[in-house]
């Protein structure tokens, strides 16, 4: 399957893969999150290029059309949920993983009048692009491991995340969570 990018382009920006472009490792190290997000700006910097080389995700660049500044990135990478239905029996929905997700400090300073840009990311870009997998791969949802912050989880919600049952987020926690994601809260939403 070839999907061409360009189709996902808006009149404001285009996204492109991590190593499409060689002005891409100048505007990755410009790139900075806020003080709680460090972990996604060392990601990009120091882990997304051998992610990419392995196949172990997929790394895609949002630029400024106009400026060609880098305004966020996001990783994808295939996976699964995980229910526990009863005691004994496990359920599993094919699903791809919002790996990683930032929007850069720098690029919303030098643009203060561009609001929601995680957002309109979110909407004309991810969505899209899971949507378009959807047709090639057996998916369902989309599902995401949020940082424990209330404001980024409330964030989520309004995007069409949502929690599981006390219980089987319990399960999530204990079972299936990446270790590096330890602390973060498992999210997801039906496509």
């Amino acid at each position: 399957m070839i999907v061409e990018f360009s189709v996902f382009d808006t009149d404001l920006y285009s996204v492109e893969h991590i190593d499409e472009s060689f002005e891409n490792p100048q505007l990755i190290e410009q790139f900075e999150t806020n003080e709680n997000s460090r972990g996604l700006e060392c990601y990009l910097k120091n882990v997304a290029l051998y992610d990419e080389e392995h196949s172990l995700s997929r790394t895609y660049l949002v630029k400024d059309k106009t400026t060609r500044e880098l305004a966020g990135y996001f990783s994808l990478r295939t996976g699964l949920i995980t229910r526990q239905i009863k005691d004994d029996k496990f359920d599993s929905i094919p699903a791809i993983e919002l790996a990683n997700f930032a929007v850069n400090s720098n690029y919303k300073k030098n643009h203060p009048d561009i609001k929601l840009l995680g957002f309109y990311i979110f909407s004309k870009f991810i969505i899209p692009l899971a949507k378009c997998f959807e047709k090639y791969v057996g998916i369902r949802a989309l599902y995401i491991y949020a940082l424990p912050n209330e404001r980024l989880i409330d964030h989520y919600n309004k995007m069409g995340f949502v929690r599981l049952p006390p219980e089987q987020e319990q399960f999530v926690q204990f079972h299936v969570k990446p270790k590096y994601d330890e602390g973060c809260i498992f999210m997801y939403q039906i496509l």
